[in-house]
């Protein structure tokens, strides 16, 4: 079943400001040889030759890593070209969505669960699973992988994304610098917090952690709220109302947002995860919290030896609760004019060799079964660890609900801001989680209705 987004408050909001956004509707149609269809509309299997476009959703970050596993694609298949088309993570819902109102999408693009529910709303992504059930790739995938990206999708339990990774939660920490103050690995939050206050000095412009307040803050501050209170469910028993604004993620959201200034730089207040992990490489701050796909840039920065990326710390009773990490993936639109070749290019993408060669790159744990077993990921302690901790009965993930259209207009544009607001102190914690809480009760009221 679909579910139109313009019946819904927030998606008119957010189809509205997809509508402004004209400019870019002329730029993303050129580029991708579009006729400015409707993206509803049904495209063409295609000869499987020609041109095909390709979105990457984390373009800079990811784009040397996606050239490679193209000039792969187009050596094996010459008869195809893919063009190659990189947007910012921050930016590439809102292109997506702009495309989707005016036409001029791509044959395939990058689609993660927290974004996949509202683009399958708009009818503009291609069902995968009788594509996958004649595909070398069926049984090869992540079983996991595969039913998050399920559940994403908006009820219907239709598969609109091939998974290519998943990338979980990681603290990072200097080794150099904890030794230096005699401080213990921040295995647990009161660890951290005390790691925290003794790495920080203003004066020396050092601090002992760097928080996100920029794009991208909510996730960040929902790990720390339910891996702090220990909370192991996103909704009530009744399934009807969040908790969120429980009074124990309250609790720990004012301890954490508190951190700020405190014992955190100033610029944090608009860092989004760029700006975060440059700042941290620069070498003068003891902690961040990122995932795991920044540790070559670590790597790079630092040299292995100075820093460990570690699982979240455990909480009450020695607990460790997560929020999911979105699975990454790629998905075919509907309004493709050349599905044949836009498949296979999916198929070579998520392939063993490919998943393996990109995953590598990217500090990612891969999705296709035989990739996992390659020999770099035993090297790369913080995705073997990060492995281990979601494998081994250890850590409890607190599923988000990307199922909701609305999911990221409520954790991004309604609440980004008011995060800052929290750590400038001009909006309390409570407020904060209650308006939240207020928004995705209703989400939720309105998805279960129209499911109903």
């Amino acid at each position: 079943m679909k579910i139109s987004i313009l019946r819904n408050s927030r998606g008119g909001r957010r189809a509205s400001a997809a509508v402004a956004l004209g400019a870019v509707l002329a730029l993303t149609a050129t580029a991708c040889g579009d006729d400015g269809g409707s993206a509803g509309g049904d495209g063409d299997e295609g000869n499987g030759k020609g041109k095909i476009v390709f979105w990457d959703n984390n373009g800079g970050v990811r784009t040397e890593i996606w050239k490679e596993v193209i000039a792969d694609f187009e050596k094996a298949n010459p008869d195809i070209d893919v063009q190659y088309v990189g947007i910012a993570s921050t930016e590439y819902q809102s292109k997506v969505d702009t495309a989707i109102q005016g036409g001029g999408l791509p044959d395939v693009g990058g689609i993660s669960a927290s974004m996949l529910a509202g683009f399958a709303a708009q009818d503009a992504l291609d069902t995968l699973d009788f594509r996958l059930a004649k595909s070398p790739l069926n049984g090869k995938l992540n079983k996991d992988m595969i039913e998050s990206l399920r559940a994403a999708g908006g009820g219907d339990d239709k598969l609109y994304s091939i998974p290519t990774s998943a990338n979980n939660g990681v603290l990072y920490y200097r080794t150099d610098l904890f030794e230096k103050a005699g401080l213990e690995e921040p295995t647990t939050w009161d660890r951290f917090y005390e790691a925290a206050e003794k790495l920080t000095n203003k004066g020396k412009n050092e601090f002992g952690y760097t928080i996100r307040g920029g794009a991208g803050s909510i996730a960040q501050a929902l790990d720390a709220m339910y891996g702090q209170s220990g909370i192991t469910s996103f909704w009530d028993s009744s399934g009807k109302k969040t908790t969120v604004n429980d009074a124990k993620n309250v609790e720990a959201l004012e301890k954490y947002a508190g951190l700020f200034k405190k014992v955190t730089p100033a610029a944090d207040l608009n860092n989004d995860f760029t700006k975060m992990v440059a700042q941290w490489d620069s070498g003068t701050i003891g902690m961040l919290n990122h995932n795991l796909g920044s540790y070559q840039d670590h790597v790079k920065a630092l040299t292995a030896d100075k820093f460990r990326g570690i699982p979240q710390p455990t909480g009450p009773g020695g607990k460790r609760v997560q929020v999911s990490n979105p699975v990454d993936g790629v998905g075919l639109f509907k309004s493709s004019k050349n599905k044949e070749a836009a498949w296979k290019f999916i198929e070579f993408a998520t392939s063993a060799e490919s998943s393996s060669k990109f995953n590598e790159s990217a500090g990612q744990v891969p999705a296709h079964a035989d990739a996992a077993k390659d020999e770099w990921i035993s090297k790369a302690e913080p995705t073997k660890l990060a492995a281990e901790a979601l494998s081994d009965g250890s850590t409890t993930i607190v599923q988000l609900p990307y199922y909701l259209p609305d999911w990221n207009t409520i954790s991004k544009a309604d609440n980004e801001p008011n995060f800052q607001k929290v750590l400038l102190g001009k909006m309390s914690a409570k407020e904060f989680l209650d308006t939240m809480a207020g928004q995705l009760n209703e989400a939720q009221a309105e998805w279960q209705e129209q499911m109903s």
